[in-house]
């Protein structure tokens, strides 16, 4: 087995998924065969990776993904073999090694949490098979001694698997002390002895008007202090995780397109929209619930969803589809990816009760499609063409359901020789399956002059893999990487 470290947070959000990445790719420019690893997730952000028995057809969080990106080396369903994708009324969604595994409420989770980690240690032991060194990330906090029986995300696999634990703590929310201290007091034993350290993360300003607190912390855990991470601009261009980050984003300074994105209860895969968020002429707006969508948006997109029959009767207890018949009335357009693109037809019917009770609810009407839910999952990374544009495409499909009707004759795309998508009659609406749709640099050029909108022409892709060359060297400043490496065992 390889050597590993895990982080494990003070809370939520604290940065976990960042500090893994940018750990990845510091251990990779040493020379380090590295792989990331994170026992159970929690998101409707997922990548596709490859089953055992053909390429593609698995499912992973989207942030492991991005860390095999830092590593340098193809996701692996092995990466994150839990993976819950929360619904409505039926739960979550429950992805094991890939593969979904059924449906549970959070009751009925912690009972098959024991079953479930026999697939935990079975998918460690692959990854450990493959590299010098992994890197594993935690799930919320090990200070939910509440849940401590029954887990399998932090120190219930770190105390199994024997992995040293590094706590990270998020100055930027408030509190980090007592957070740090307060974890050491009620951890038990057991769990607290799997601590080697910790660190402060997303610290603003002079580091070392801290030095009072690490000497505090020390003073009331005794645990040392690998460093201390200021913010990390780069981290702006690589893939949120969670949705609750989109609570936080402001829109900015007024730009030429402004691209309003409603936030749906259950949004999935909202980074189809960060390459549009770095081009310099677009300002991407997401809406939250209780507001109308901003009448000065030349685009509305309608994101991807866990579940699209609660969240379409969302839009409209929100009122966004009156505003959309505004939009379209002022001449606007309008994108749906996904479940977005199943909302914009004019029915969408579940008469299996995959997604819920409902089985039949209205559609937006927009485009001269519907949908029919379908018990097997399309899940598959892709190559195509664009047909407006008549330029290459990448990305990858997750969905249920397929989509029929006149507009489809007008197709988004062509992907391995059959039409995906559908476009209305005008050209302003349109729709597909197809996830990644704007990480493709000449696409999203054409289509933003399509708008009227220059590009800057950056190279996505590259724009990513720089930002982790730049997290990577910031740690290799602020942290002890010498000692964070060494105190994996």
């Amino acid at each position: 087995m390889a050597r590993a470290i895990m982080l494990q947070g003070t809370g939520s959000d604290v940065g976990k998924t960042v500090l893994v990445a940018g750990l990845c790719r510091a251990a990779r420019n040493r020379g380090l065969s590295v792989r990331p690893f994170k026992p159970q997730n929690m998101s409707n952000n997922a990548a596709v990776a490859d089953l055992p028995d053909r390429p593609g057809g698995g499912e992973i969080g989207r942030a492991q993904w991005l860390q095999a990106m830092a590593c340098g080396v193809p996701p692996s369903i092995h990466m994150n073999p839990v993976l819950l994708k929360p619904q409505s009324d039926v739960g979550s969604q429950v992805v094991v090694q890939g593969k979904v595994f059924g449906q549970a409420k959070a009751r009925d989770y912690q009972q098959l949490k024991p079953r479930l980690m026999e697939a935990v240690l079975d998918s460690w032991t692959r990854v450990g098979e493959e590299a010098d060194l992994v890197i594993v990330e935690g799930a919320g906090s090990p200070a939910e001694i509440n849940l401590r029986p029954r887990d399998i995300a932090n120190m219930g696999f770190a105390t199994r698997a024997g992995v040293p634990v590094i706590l990270v703590g998020d100055i930027d929310r408030g509190g980090v002390i007592a957070s740090i201290a307060g974890t050491h007091l009620i951890l038990p034993d057991e769990d607290r002895k799997m601590i080697v350290g910790y660190l402060i993360n997303k610290f603003r300003g002079d580091v070392s008007l801290f030095d009072d607190g690490l000497l505090a912390i020390e003073r009331f855990t005794g645990w040392r202090s690998f460093g201390v991470v200021p913010w990390l601009q780069a981290a702006v261009l690589l893939p949120s995780e969670d949705s609750v980050v989109l609570e936080r984003m402001a829109s900015g300074r007024a730009r030429a397109l402004k691209v309003a994105v409603p936030m749906l209860s259950r949004i999935a895969n909202f980074d189809d929209l960060d390459p549009l968020k770095v081009e310099p002429e677009v300002e991407v707006v997401f809406v939250p619930p209780g507001r109308p969508l901003p009448e000065d948006a030349g685009l509305v997109v309608i994101p991807g969803s866990k579940s699209t029959v609660a969240d379409l009767i969302d839009v409209r207890a929100n009122g966004w589809d009156r505003d959309l018949a505004a939009h379209r009335r002022r001449g606007g357009r309008v994108l749906g990816i996904c479940g977005g693109y199943q909302m914009l037809g004019r029915v969408v019917r579940d008469p299996l009760g995959i997604e819920g009770r409902v089985t039949e609810v209205q559609g937006l009407g927009l485009l001269d499609v519907e949908t029919e839910m379908e018990p097997e999952k399309t899940v598959r990374n892709v190559a195509a063409r664009s047909v407006a544009f008549d330029v290459p495409l990448e990305g990858y499909e997750i969905h249920l359901g397929r989509t029929t009707g006149p507009d489809c004759l007008r197709p988004v795309a062509v992907i391995d020789g059959v039409e995906d998508g559908a476009t209305s009659a005008d050209g302003k609406v349109f729709g597909t399956y197809m996830h990644g749709l704007f990480g493709a640099d000449a696409f999203r050029r054409k289509f933003l002059e399509s708008l009227g909108v220059r590009s800057s022409g950056i190279d996505y892709r590259a724009e990513v893999e720089r930002a982790l060359d730049e997290i990577a060297a910031h740690l290799e400043t602020h942290l002890d990487c010498d000692a964070i490496f060494a105190a994996a065992r």
